[in-house]
Formats: structure tokens, sequence, C-alpha cells
């Protein structure tokens, strides 16, 4: 089962980047392999999102329930339907000081093809990594751009 931790120091408040991360309909702007997200319901603390993603020309879709922690700066999100047999995972917003946050997201997941899952899954484990890389540098550039 691939699971992938990424974080990053980013020189913004949790106040500052929370919201962005709660907008989950626009991580395309964020993430070059999704290609939409569609948040199906929105109520309380928790969305329903339906994700349609391109990795390398597999069309990978899935929905999830998106759970959040306003008071803990936290979201928690899990697959109800979709291609993989698992997904899911967490962003977790720690202060390190006043002016600055360490952002970590985490992705666990399992392809649920034990034939192919061998080779499949260091690549989709190594893009997933990147793609989580390339997101937390595109919000920490959008939130320390002068």
């Amino acid at each position: 089962m691939p699971y992938v931790e990424v974080s990053l120091p980013v020189g913004a408040s949790c106040e500052a980047i929370y919201p962005i991360l709660k907008q989950m309909e626009k991580y395309p702007e964020f993430m070059t392999d999704l290609e939409s997200v569609e948040v199906l319901e929105r109520g309380g603390d928790t969305t329903v999102t339906k994700w349609v993603s391109n990795v390398d020309g597999r069309i990978i879709r899935w929905t999830e329930r998106d759970t959040f922690d306003d008071a803990n700066f936290h979201i928690a999100y899990r697959q109800i339907d979709g291609d993989l047999k698992k997904f899911e995972g967490e962003w977790i917003l720690t202060p390190l000081d006043a002016a600055t946050t360490e952002i970590k997201l985490t992705v666990d997941f399992e392809f649920g093809i034990p034939m192919i899952a061998g080779l499949l899954n260091p690549i989709l484990k190594k893009k997933v990594k990147i793609n989580s890389e390339n997101m937390l540098k595109a919000i920490k550039e959008r939130l320390e751009k002068p």
C-alpha cells in the first residue's frame, strides 16, 4: 500500500493557509494531473467532492468525503467511491512561529488490482509525491508573493 507524506514551511499563518486548502474545487490550479474537482455536497464540517485525474493518460475518478476541523486547521479525506481500492489522507497545519506554518499532506492509497499493483504502485507513488510537492510549492508561491 503506497503512502506519501510531503511537507513544506510556508511564510504564512494557519489562518491564511487553511481557507485555501478548504477550496477543493480550486485544486486543479495547483495540481497539473488534476482535470477537475466538483463539489457535490457542502454542509457543516464536510464536503463530498468528485475528482477526475489524468495520470500519464490514465483517467482516475473518485468521490471523497472531506472532513474539516476548523479549530485545529486539519482536513481529513477519504474516498467513498471510485477507481482505487483505497484513497485517503490528511492536511495538517502546524505553526512553526508567528509567521511560518508547516503544511503537511499525506496520501495513503491502494490500486486494488494485485496482479499489477507491484508494477503500478511505485510509479503512482512517485507521481503522487511529485504532484503533492508541486501543489505545496504552488500554495507557498501564492501566499508568499509580494
